[in-house]
């Protein structure tokens, strides 16, 4: 918010007309410029360039109580026009702001908006009808509409309360106002939801900012130039800013802009690549392996019937399936495929292996190495027609229900 207005010289006086109803004010600037300007020199020797006004006609410089004005016609004649003629104007606004109606302020065209003053009231005679104003305008939550000249054409201008003042927005004619004829892009576009969510979240995220806390981080980089210049030293030396590339992926460019306004404003970003990568490990690499693991009994004839024998027989038959399941392998054909024979169909087996242990009593680590081959050679059979048979008592069943 403005604070108190200083004490600057005014730019134009007069009055403002309010119905028959008329307040001596003064006009004064209400804003003021902080740019850093800069003087032409002379590249070789740093000397000044001056802009001299002269005559074309006498060829000789001339004074500013010698300069007057003119309008230069179309055909080149120059129309002389004196500050005399200016003030015989037929015209009610030459010195007055005259209110003309009060609207909302919404209907006023932002774009309308120029130069901005300050309606200073006129001596002690302006206090009563200026506050009165004042007071009018903050009770119908309206702007005045107004006309006025100043600095050669007739202006109009919008009055509104500001503080405890009465400030004035010069605007521009509506004929002013260019039209925005070929600024959209003349392509069809359409925006998606996921899209307007994405830049709502990221104008949530912004959030708003309190206008006194930002400045001209420009001028002041310049000021710090100027200064190290002036002290002799080596002016700083700032970042590149970031180039601006092209936009591939708006959703991209969406969510990268989200992730860094938090940052910029302390904020934890949602960490979004890390969840979205978990579920392509879990789906890449788990699942794959756990998928042979469940259909590897299809490919074994022997797990087949090892599953089927699980379904259909007692906890004591799971045991002996299991221990002929081993005694199939090439490394079984010791006393593992020995002890699984021994459980009633390798009976026949033994009588054997007994009847030649009695005849071969000279070496009998010979001997029990040949029985032991013998005994795996006949259990390997038995075994085959052993699952062979639970494959027709189970597909029997299976019919049967």
């Amino acid at each position: 918010m403005p604070g108190k207005v200083p004490h600057v010289r005014s730019i134009w006086n007069g009055a403002i007309s309010f119905g028959l109803v008329s307040i001596p004010i003064k006009l004064v600037n209400a804003t003021e410029s902080h740019s850093i300007s800069f003087r032409q020199i002379h590249t070789e020797d740093g000397g000044r360039i001056r802009y001299r006004k002269v005559c074309e006609l006498e060829d000789r410089e001339v004074s500013q109580a010698e300069i007057g004005k003119g309008y230069e016609d179309a055909d080149g004649t120059i129309v002389p026009i004196t500050d005399e003629d200016l003030s015989h104007l037929p015209l009610p606004t030459a010195k007055t702001i005259e209110i003309v109606a009060f609207v909302p302020a919404d209907r006023i065209d932002p774009l309308q908006m120029d130069a901005a003053y300050y309606l200073q009231a006129g001596g002690a005679p302006a206090a009563k009808p200026y506050t009165l104003l004042r007071e009018a305008l903050k009770r119908s939550n309206k702007v005045a509409i107004a006309k006025y000249a100043l600095r050669g054409r007739e202006r109009l201008g919008m009055l509104r309360v500001v503080g405890d003042a009465i400030a004035m927005h010069g605007l521009l004619w509506p004929d002013e106002v260019r039209a925005p004829e070929g600024v959209a892009p003349d392509t069809s576009v359409s925006v998606r939801d996921k899209e307007l969510d994405l830049a709502d979240a990221l104008m949530d995220t912004l959030g708003e900012v309190d206008l006194d806390d930002l400045h001209d981080e420009y001028r002041e980089a310049v000021e710090e130039v100027v200064a190290a210049k002036a002290a002799g030293e080596t002016p700083p030396e700032t970042a590149a800013p970031e180039a601006g590339g092209k936009v591939l992926d708006l959703m991209a460019a969406l969510e990268k802009s989200v992730r860094a306004a938090k940052e910029s404003r302390g904020e934890e970003p949602a960490a979004q690549p890390e969840p979205t990568a978990e579920p392509e490990q879990a789906e890449v690499r788990r699942l794959p392996q756990r998928q042979p693991a469940r259909t590897a009994p299809k490919e074994t004839g022997g797990k087949k019937s090892t599953s089927t024998a699980r379904k259909t027989a007692s906890s004591s038959t799971r045991k002996s399936t299991a221990a002929k399941s081993t005694a199939s392998t090439a490394k079984g054909a010791t006393k593992s495929t020995a002890k699984s024979t021994a459980s009633g169909r390798g009976a026949a087996a033994k009588k054997t292996t007994a009847k030649t242990t009695g005849k071969k009593t000279a070496d009998k680590a010979a001997d029990k190495t040949a029985a032991d081959k013998t005994a795996a050679a006949k259990a390997a059979p038995e075994k085959a027609a052993a699952g062979k048979t639970a494959e027709k008592k189970t597909a029997g069943r299976r019919r049967s229900a």
